[in-house]
């Protein structure tokens, strides 16, 4: 399945700068864990919390600073909140580590 979003040229200060944001979302093992648990799809908070074990003000925080970054959406209906990976920003994350990757292929120059 091709991305529907343009690359993103490795060298260009906002795609470096998009990638460090989205990075040091990532990072965060807790906040990765956020990120796997709504893999297969829009998690309610309440649920999210029982599933990671996590008082609701420590995985509302990590929701925030996940949101902030752009990795997921919320919605609201009624009192609950729901989350969903924003992938958008997954696939630009992807595509920035394939220009990264194919860059590894380049043989170096001969020395003098």
């Amino acid at each position: 399945m091709a991305s529907t979003t343009a690359p993103i040229p490795t060298g260009e200060p906002a795609a470096q700068e998009q990638a460090q944001r989205l990075l040091r979302a990532l990072a965060e093992p807790i906040r990765l864990q956020v990120v796997q648990a709504l893999q297969h799809g829009e998690r309610c908070v309440c649920d999210l919390t029982g599933d990671l074990d996590l008082a609701q003000s420590k995985l509302s925080f990590h929701l925030k600073v996940l949101k902030e970054a752009g990795l997921i959406r919320a919605r609201q209906e009624g009192r609950w909140i729901y989350y969903r990976l924003e992938p958008t920003a997954l696939m630009l994350l992807r595509d920035w580590l394939d220009q990264l990757a194919a860059g590894c292929r380049t043989p170096a120059p001969p020395c003098c």
